[in-house]
């Protein structure tokens, strides 16, 4: 901050500020430059990110997929099936279908001591021990605390590691409370806590009891549990799996480990019945063994606790189906025939479904149409940008022409500064020619009715507007799908050969990524340094200019208030040797 003019009374900072004004006028044409080539440059990337959408496009349109989608279609519902593309047009026929089944296996009794007790499926399994017929014995006796007492002792020394919680039980037996062991002191007490003294074993509550209760010391731990379950796969393997669990996890933690096991189950715990439910997920029979079950499971906990029973599984089966007059098994309601994969829904005793499977012309339709579409999208708008008027006389604003505009009025004017950046745009113009050249040409070497595009109802519109947008015959194009769709799919897939005979949409995607590459040399891309593009290069280079003329600037404005500082300084001089003639003069 400076504070001048006092010997003079000029407004020495706004002179400083005029006179810098007109010395960075050509700064303001550096950084309008950089702008320029800053827009031009986003322009180019906007471009390149269409050329390189319709460039994936073109690839996907030199998949065979997409001309060869099948129609299926089934005479009765209780079969279904689809066809991949490389299915042939055949028709099948099938009969006499027996589903396959599921192996399953339940408990056989109530799991409960009471047969209408059920679990809490959200709510840990020893917390509801006592429902269980059958669960893990605890590791230490049951003791009594008499009425107005409030501590009890195991006698000798115990370890709190083996005693996590204390159960009360009420003398009607109707109220159950758990109490935290803790061992730090007796006055640490807080809720339900109890103290142990782990030299003397006695433990100590925090008030005394007005009634005799038992108390049952509980090792959580005790109640840990394990088993294992096994499977058969496809291939007939044994596919064994090994489960653990703790006692704070619930029946729902169990159902869920055996769900997203890779055995293949199914598993839930019925609510109604209050017993675990297990069954595989594909349907058939798959042990090896003539006798052997699909579903083995070892451990107390399945057997001893749940109930379940091995031999009480009901077996799966699998498919039977009479096809073409063949009679066949499958291990699956699902199965695949020659590109054909059929669904079996229901039974069908002396039933007949007859599969045909012909080609999908629509879908064919479809994916043409569409490519079609986004190619005359992305002619429309690089034609736009390739076209649009130049307003030389709208310059970028710098940033103190901004503050004297509003929003709209920027806006309105940016529009105008930024058109006609890429006006005639060489790189975009070869681009767009080599495009049109690839949809004229005919696809040499082929062997079927079609070889231009002309022929499938595809011509250039007639109207010098649209600038060589392509329109479509719809009838002819469906016709010519249905009369020769392997022409037709050659037509736009050929691979051509030593760079000849190629589809159509192999020269459109050659040409899209010839264009791109040209246009990422000049404008780069995401992952280039502006070294590796011309305009970040020049870009550089009026960073270089801009900084230097920074330099410059600074140098002619401390050379102005030197030399307006000089000038306060003898007008200072001037105005003090003028009093001292005035003093002397008068005083004589």
């Amino acid at each position: 901050m400076r504070l001048t003019g006092f010997q003079s009374g000029l407004d020495i900072n706004q002179m400083v500020s005029d006179l810098m004004k007109a010395q960075r006028m050509p700064m303001n044409k550096l950084t309008q430059q950089k702008q320029l080539l800053e827009w031009k440059r986003d322009d180019y990337r906007e471009t390149n990110r269409l050329l390189n959408d319709f460039r994936n496009l073109s690839f996907d349109m030199t998949l065979q997929r997409n001309y060869s989608q099948k129609n299926v279609t089934s005479s009765n519902d209780k079969v279904t099936a689809t066809a991949s593309s490389s299915a042939s047009n055949v028709s099948y026929t099938l009969s006499d279908v027996t589903i396959a089944k599921v192996a399953t296996n339940s408990f056989t009794s109530s799991a409960m001591k009471d047969a209408t007790t059920k679990l809490d499926v959200t709510t840990s399994l020893w917390e509801q021990r006592d429902k269980f017929g059958n669960f893990q014995t605890k590791t230490v006796s049951d003791a009594t605390v008499a009425n107005g007492e409030s501590t009890f002792s195991l006698g000798g020394k115990v370890d709190a590691n083996g005693l996590n919680l204390i159960t009360v039980r009420m003398a009607d037996g109707s109220t159950l409370v758990d109490y935290e062991v803790i061992t730090s002191s007796a006055s640490d007490i807080v809720g339900n806590q109890v103290y142990l003294n782990q030299e003397t074993g006695e433990f100590t509550f925090a008030s005394a009891f007005t009634e005799d209760v038992t108390v049952e010391p509980i090792n959580v731990a005790a109640y840990d549990f394990g088993f294992k379950i096994t499977t058969y796969n496809q291939a007939g393997e044994a596919v064994p799996q090994t489960f653990s669990f703790n006692g704070n996890q619930s029946m729902d933690d169990v159902v869920k480990e055996i769900n997203n096991s890779t055995l293949g189950l199914t598993a839930f715990y019925d609510e109604f019945k209050g017993g675990l439910v297990i069954a595989k997920r594909e349907a058939g029979s798959f042990n090896p063994s003539a006798a052997g079950k699909e579903i083995e499971f070892e451990g107390d906990f399945l057997t001893g606790v749940m109930n379940l029973d091995q031999a009480a599984e009901t077996g799966g089966t699998p498919a039977i189906v009479t096809i073409n007059g063949v009679v066949t098994e499958r291990n699956s309601n699902t199965f695949s025939i020659n590109g054909v994969t059929f669904t079996l829904k229901e039974d069908m005793p002396g039933q007949t479904a007859v599969i045909n499977v012909a080609n999908d012309t629509d879908k064919t339709f479809d994916a043409i149409k569409n490519y079609i579409t986004k190619y005359n999208e992305l002619l429309e708008k690089i034609n736009e940008k390739t076209g649009e008027p130049v307003y030389r006389d709208y310059k970028p604003l710098s940033e103190e022409e901004k503050e004297s505009l509003s929003e709209k009025q920027i806006e309105q004017w940016e529009e105008k500064a930024k058109s006609g950046l890429l006006r005639n745009d060489s790189i975009l113009s070869s681009g767009l020619g080599k495009m049109r050249f690839a949809l004229y040409q005919s696809v040499s070497g082929l062997t079927g009715q079609y070889d231009q595009l002309a022929q499938l109802g595809i011509t250039t519109s007639s109207n010098y507007r649209d600038k060589g947008k392509l329109i479509i015959d719809e009838d002819k194009l469906k016709a010519a799908i249905s009369t020769d769709p392997n022409s037709v799919m050659q037509m736009f897939t050929s691979n051509g050969e030593n760079g000849t005979g190629l589809g159509i949409a192999r020269k459109l995607r050659d040409a899209a990524e010839s264009t791109i590459t040209g246009i990422e040399a000049r404008a780069g891309n995401g992952t280039r340094t502006a070294q590796q593009y011309t305009i970040g290069r020049e870009l550089l280079n009026v960073d270089q200019r801009i900084s230097a003329f920074e330099r410059r600037m600074q140098t002619v404005e401390d050379r102005y208030w030197r030399q307006f500082t000089a000038m306060e300084k003898a007008i200072g001089q001037s105005n003090q040797q003028s009093m001292q003639l005035m003093s002397q003069f008068f005083s004589g």
